[in-house]
């Protein structure tokens, strides 16, 4: 009987898949009817009679499934048929790049799964809906630059709470740019018809974002935005009836003066009397530039009477003063960082980061954390004086920290370089260059030595980083890596650390609900793939609800053992003779990327792997060029070392 039930679950289970994959086909065939096919006839291969879809031109597929269409460069025309792609039901990446794609806006918000689209260098010519993105709550990126749309920028937009990257660039949208409640991590909306002040949260970024549009103005831009009152509006005007409007303005403006003037004296006054009747330690001065930007108070205001009044404000005396980690810093206390200026520098998983400069000259980094309740106040200051006995040239040290029962104030060091994220997925679009692939070799390297510091030094914690990823490395003058972040598990709110910590990602968490002392390293294989693949380790489709393709999933796809250009960073720049070396640190990459934890590597291996990486690599630097300097008389020369660097 249990044979039959057997063969019964596998005819069941060949036939479900068959039937997917003839559905999956018959939404390709009926998507390519809509579409005009140029004279290349690039999709010749899309018979279903000859070979399943995964194999077809421009298909890709995961675990039998369609969850991409890159259909670049064919010179396809004609429009784009969104109801045949509903039948895809992984699908999760399009890309339509250099064709001659026209016609209305296509219905997109159909595909509500949907991570990726690029429509660059088509020839649409429409307004865009206004609710053409909406309920696409895992759209990442969006590329329609180069094409002619016109119109306002959809508000839907901005709704789109998870889009990192968008090119709206080389169109013809005009009216105001919408207010984005959250800064994408790329933006570019050059070369358009656009008007109106830039808002506050885009004003930091590069300029050339935002050049070609005449009617812009506001920062980053030189043009000035002015109130449409101090311009007059009539176009002539009697000189006397100027004056004496002149004259009329002057008045009112001298009244509105003597009026301020009198109400600040009023509240000077009363000010002094009420400093003079309270205790110096009740009184609560005005909110500070860092309180503004983020909400956070020094200190519980006090009720009650004048007793209860006094013994809250001798436990201020506690309270508000910073608890500082290291000696070779200048102490400051909390009222100087509360009343420096204040720069948002972005909001993370747990809270906002804010850059503040000291009257002493001294550029901090202010990290406030929401969810740091798991430890009571002896057991946070106790492990805080574990964190800040670490020294580790890889590591960036907590200066200082303030603890409040419902939030806390790390204090850090500003990195002028800003993190690795950025220079990975951010810099190129503000004309920045990107990472070359020796710099990318010493990242890794550092980062593996700071996280074995990390496992010798914190022995107790299964997961001493815990949350380990490219935006969570910053990088110094010289490019070496400082790790931010560690050590957070023990302090976390437990329900927010499952939710947003990267180890609470990893494939032994995912299926067994464990965290284990290889949990990091899985992190830093995830980072490895990361650096050479350029690739965002959040933009892969989720399958189900207990698992979910990672980057490694993808990487293993594609990568058979040997060199393939299309795996890695196109923007590294030049590899030439160092296929061999960044194969080799693919591998371990995907050696700390084993599911089975047992098969993973320590991380002890891994950093002995890189170190022996970067030892073949020096050595063969030094023979390269030992035998060039002796051939260099003109007898012969190897030619181009692994740089990439013509030397011959």
């Amino acid at each position: 009987m249990d044979s039959r039930y057997l063969l019964f679950l596998s005819i069941v289970s060949i036939f479900s898949v068959a039937t997917h994959a003839v559905s999956e086909t018959e939404s390709l065939l009926k998507f390519k009817k809509s579409l005009v096919i140029g004279k290349t006839n690039g999709l010749e291969s899309w018979d279903d009679k000859k070979n399943p879809p995964c194999k077809w031109i421009g298909v890709l597929c995961h675990r039998a499934s369609v969850w991409g269409l890159q259909l670049e460069n064919l010179e396809l025309s004609g429009s784009v048929d969104i109801d045949a792609l509903m039948g895809l039901k992984s699908l999760r990446s399009i890309s339509f790049m250099n064709n001659k794609l026209r016609g209305p806006f296509p219905e997109f918000k159909k595909l509500s799964a949907l991570k990726s689209l690029y429509l660059s260098n088509n020839q649409f010519d429409v307004t865009i809906p206004k609710d053409a993105f909406d309920g696409m709550g895992w759209l990442k990126k969006l590329h329609l630059e180069h094409n002619k749309f016109s119109g306002e920028i959809p508000a839907s937009i901005v709704r789109s709470p998870k889009l990192l990257d968008i090119r709206l660039d080389g169109n013809r949208f005009t009216g105001h740019i919408p207010e984005f409640t959250h800064k994408p991590l790329k933006l570019n909306l050059s070369n358009n018809a656009l008007v109106g002040p830039i808002p506050k949260i885009l004003s930091t970024m590069d300029q050339k974002l935002f050049e070609g549009n005449k009617g812009l103005c506001g920062k980053p831009l030189d043009t000035k935005c002015y109130s449409p009152y101090s311009i007059s509006q009539e176009p002539m005007s009697n000189p006397k009836k100027k004056s004496s409007k002149f004259l009329y303005i002057l008045a009112a403006v001298v009244a509105a003066l003597a009026a301020i003037l009198i109400i600040l004296g009023v509240i000077i006054f009363l000010n002094r009397r009420r400093k003079k009747k309270q205790p110096l330690l009740s009184a609560e001065p005005g909110p500070t530039s860092l309180q503004m930007r983020s909400g956070f108070n020094e200190s519980e205001r006090g009720q009650g009477s004048y007793h209860s009044q006094n013994r809250a404000a001798k436990k201020m005396i506690h309270t508000t003063k910073l608890t500082f980690l290291r000696d070779d810093k200048e102490n400051f206390e909390l009222q100087d960082l509360l009343k420096a200026s204040a720069e948002i520098l972005g909001s993370g998983c747990f809270g906002g980061s804010y850059k503040t400069l000291l009257t002493n000259g001294s550029m901090m980094v202010v990290k406030r954390f929401k969810h740091m309740n798991n430890a009571d106040i002896e057991e946070f200051q106790e492990h805080m004086k574990r964190l800040g006995r670490l020294n580790h040239e890889n590591l960036l040290p907590i200066v200082a920290y303030y603890y409040k029962k419902e939030e806390k104030l790390f204090v850090c060091d500003f990195i002028e370089k800003g993190s690795l994220a950025a220079h990975l997925h951010g810099n190129i679009s503000l004309g920045q260059p990107s990472l070359d692939w020796p710099t990318r070799l010493n990242i890794v390297k550092g980062v593996g030595r700071g996280l074995l510091y990390l496992h010798k030094n914190l022995p107790s914690l299964m997961a001493p980083h815990g949350h380990l990823k490219s935006s969570n490395v910053l990088l110094n003058e010289k490019f070496e890596p400082l790790l931010t972040d560690y050590g957070l598990i023990p302090i976390i709110n437990e329900e927010k650390a499952q939710e947003l910590m990267v180890a609470y990602k990893s494939p032994e968490y995912l299926e067994q609900s464990r965290v284990t002392k290889k949990t990091d390293v899985w992190g830093l294989g995830i980072l490895i793939l990361e650096i050479l693949t350029g690739k965002f380790p959040e933009s892969f489709p989720q399958v189900d609800k207990e698992s979910e393709e990672d980057l490694a999933s993808w990487v293993r796809s594609i990568f058979k053992g040997e060199w393939t250009e299309e795996l890695f960073d196109q923007e590294m720049g030049k590899t030439s003779n160092c296929e061999a070396e960044i194969v080799k640190l693919l591998r371990v990459g995907l050696s700390c990327c084993e599911v089975d934890v047992e098969k993973r590597l320590d991380i002890r291996e891994a950093v002995e792997k890189m170190e022996d990486l970067m030892k073949e690599r020096e050595q063969g630097d030094e023979d390269f060029y030992s035998t060039y300097a002796s051939e260099a008389d003109g007898r012969s020369s190897r030619g181009v070392s692994c740089e990439g660097i013509n030397l011959s």
